[in-house]
């Protein structure tokens, strides 16, 4: 009889460490396996799309073909770690601007991500430039900014505060990645290899998952700890200063022809991107 109650409770003791062990191995593994708190939505938006190809009149390689390979291979590293993933397009289709930040409201507890390349007459223009406006996506413009600009071998254009349609309507934290210049030759023929589109895939999405680490004290250095990624300075392109304003007759019709050669048709994605770039 004492064997008998000795051995259950043996078993009861040995039962109530290993639930007591998995415990306390679930919460180091929660502590340590990510920056998010909870798991989130990711809306991918692929710039243009359809009729609307992208870049400046006479661009050999369609923006919006690059946009949609990049978003995908994002689309399927981003599945892979866990998260939710939303795609305003997923095709070779047009979606208006209202339709693409009508999709990103639908969702709580998401970040929306719009993938773009640059373009301009001036083939030596390049690098790499990341946009916000609220806010509260500040921290995720740092971080994709941060891993991006740290592999791409192309030049740092900085992070831009500008009030873009899918950034400014957007409810949720939400950002535009200008991947490089697709009129600069070095920056067209890193676009077009599969290897650097998965390479700029990876960053953006080690960018998405590394938000919550982005320190709010910004240093001299853009060396990041294993804890956090240093806060990026950005340019606040949604003031216009009063000498902007106040320009000539000459100027003003200067700056007509200039929207005239546009190559962005009335309701396309109309979004300036670098100062070298026409909206």
């Amino acid at each position: 009889m004492r064997r008998t109650f000795f051995r259950i409770a043996f078993s009861v003791a040995g039962l109530l460490i290993t639930v007591l062990a998995c415990s306390s191995y679930g919460a180091k593994r929660s502590s340590t396996s990510g920056t998010d708190s909870s798991p989130i939505t990711v809306v991918i938006d692929a710039g243009h799309g359809g009729h609307d190809r992208g870049g400046i009149p006479g661009q050999r390689i369609a923006e919006k073909d690059m946009t949609l390979d990049v978003a995908l291979r994002l689309r399927n590293i981003l599945s892979a770690s866990g998260y939710r993933v939303v795609m305003t397009r997923s095709t070779d289709v047009f979606v208006p601007l209202a339709g693409r930040v009508a999709i990103a409201n639908s969702y709580q507890n998401a970040v929306f991500v719009c993938i773009h390349f640059n373009a301009t007459k001036r083939s030596g223009a390049s690098g790499i430039e990341t946009y916000f406006y609220s806010r509260d996506s500040l921290p995720l413009a740092s971080a994709i900014h941060y891993y991006v600009t740290g592999v791409a071998p192309s030049a740092n254009r900085g992070v831009r505060r500008r009030g873009y349609y899918v950034l400014r309507k957007t409810a949720i934290p939400a950002v535009l990645v200008e991947c490089g210049f697709l009129t600069n030759p070095t920056e067209a023929a890193y676009a077009q290899t599969a290897s650097y589109r998965q390479k700029l895939a990876e960053e953006i999405a080690a960018g998405v998952r590394g938000r919550s680490s982005v320190s709010s004290g910004f240093g001299t250095t853009r060396v990041a700890t294993a804890e956090s990624i240093p806060l990026q300075p950005y340019i606040d392109q949604t003031r216009v200063t009063k000498s902007k304003k106040s320009g000539s007759k000459r100027s003003h019709k200067k700056s007509a022809r200039k929207k005239k050669t546009s190559s962005k048709p009335p309701g396309s994605e109309a979004r300036a991107g670098a100062s070298d770039r026409e909206g």
